[in-house]
């Protein structure tokens, strides 16, 4: 059963990674060039959003391979060890960068919002971040609960 879960959730990863390739090649050259359009006068601001977008897709990466390694850990029945609370520690440092490189980005949102007349669009341009920081919590309380655990195991292995 444990098998089946840990494959469920390998494919998983692997789905989750791929709308993100398909937003770095196809809407993150978009929103370079809109970003071009409503700052005119900054020449540099497409390669500064590219850059940005693009920065922030490695560390998604990154934790994507870390939580595949995580589940790897798990099927080799290891899931109590440093290596996964190394994992989660890894997890949760990607996605505070992933959420610090998103607020560097969120000036462009709120000029787009101010050109459209749309306030909403600085909710949307939240989202990543937000969702981010809650990945972070999350990765962190299960990393302090993992270490406790290891903690407890390695007093029982001794006591007895």
């Amino acid at each position: 059963m444990k098998q089946v879960t840990t494959l469920f959730l390998k494919v998983a990863v692997i789905f989750i990674g791929i709308p993100v390739l398909a937003l770095c090649i196809f809407l993150v050259p978009e929103l370079g060039n809109l970003a071009a359009k409503l700052l005119p006068d900054f020449s540099s601001i497409k390669y500064f959003v590219s850059i940005i977008f693009y920065a922030s897709a490695i560390p998604f990466y990154f934790a994507l391979y870390q939580a595949f390694k995580l589940l790897r850990h798990i099927d080799k029945n290891e899931a109590f060890s440093e290596l996964s609370v190394n994992a989660l520690k890894k997890i949760k440092q990607c996605a505070i960068t992933i959420s610090i490189l998103h607020v560097l980005v969120l000036p462009l949102f709120y000029l787009f919002a101010d050109k459209d007349d749309a306030p909403g669009v600085i909710f949307v341009g939240l989202i990543v971040p937000f969702a981010s920081l809650v990945i972070a919590v999350f990765a962190a309380v299960l990393q302090k609960l993992l270490k406790e655990a290891i903690d407890i195991k390695s007093e029982n292995d001794l006591t007895v």
